[in-house]
């Protein structure tokens, strides 16, 4: 048993993971240059409206449009509920957990798909797709973000996240819990954030990414 970068990365799913960064590229991309629109229109009318505000006007729009919408009162049929933590609702089904994201944390859309991407990056093997977009018509949009779900897995010890880190080209910081190498820091990786399944492989489910 080693803390190697999990035996289920295939060459297939690193293409999958690929195609969606380029998805999601392309979807930070449009709703970027939404906003420049929206708040080159507003002009002086509107000039309280915050570009927090300006990307969840956006992100409905395109949402709608591209069939990536999800009605609030649909999201329970994504799975069964699960923890929920300052930042996410969970549902879990069979084969995935949907992260409905409310955003307190990154600071909008567009910070969000960023970190997405980093993550998808550095940690293939768990992999995040950008499943829809939900919320309140006109008022709150929350984008709903999907990763593999990891069967007999309980949290892994520190020492073993470490290792893991270690293994990856990581050098770990003062601070427990994050590490940082020529391209990205990384932080937020303890126990509850990081799971050893029953081979003894190492997943980051979630973690705070930034590159350098």
């Amino acid at each position: 048993m080693g803390y190697d970068i999990p035996q289920s990365i295939s060459h297939g799913s690193l293409r999958a993971q690929d195609e969606e960064n380029r998805r999601i590229r392309e979807i930070s991309d449009k709703l970027h240059s939404l906003c420049r629109v929206y708040e080159a229109q507003c002009g002086v009318g509107e000039q309280n409206v915050t570009h927090f505000e300006i990307e969840q006007r956006v992100a409905e729009k395109y949402a709608k449009e591209h069939n990536i919408w999800l009605p609030m009162e649909k999201v329970f049929s994504l799975g069964v509920p699960g923890p929920s933590g300052n930042e996410n609702d969970t549902y879990v089904g069979e084969e995935y957990i949907y992260k409905v994201n409310n955003l307190l944390n990154c600071g909008g859309i567009l910070n969000l798909l960023e970190k997405i991407i980093i993550h998808n990056e550095v940690f293939p093997e768990t992999y995040y797709t950008l499943s829809a977009f939900t919320g309140f018509d006109g008022r709150t949009v929350m984008p709903i973000i999907r990763q593999k779900r990891i069967a007999n897995a309980e949290p892994a010890p520190q020492i073993a996240i470490d290792t893991y880190m270690a293994a990856i080209g990581f050098y770990r910081d003062s601070e427990m819990g994050r590490y940082s190498n020529t391209q990205y820091e990384v932080w937020d990786l303890i126990p509850r954030n990081v799971l050893r399944d029953s081979d003894g492989d190492i997943y980051v489910v979630d973690a705070e990414l930034r590159k350098l």
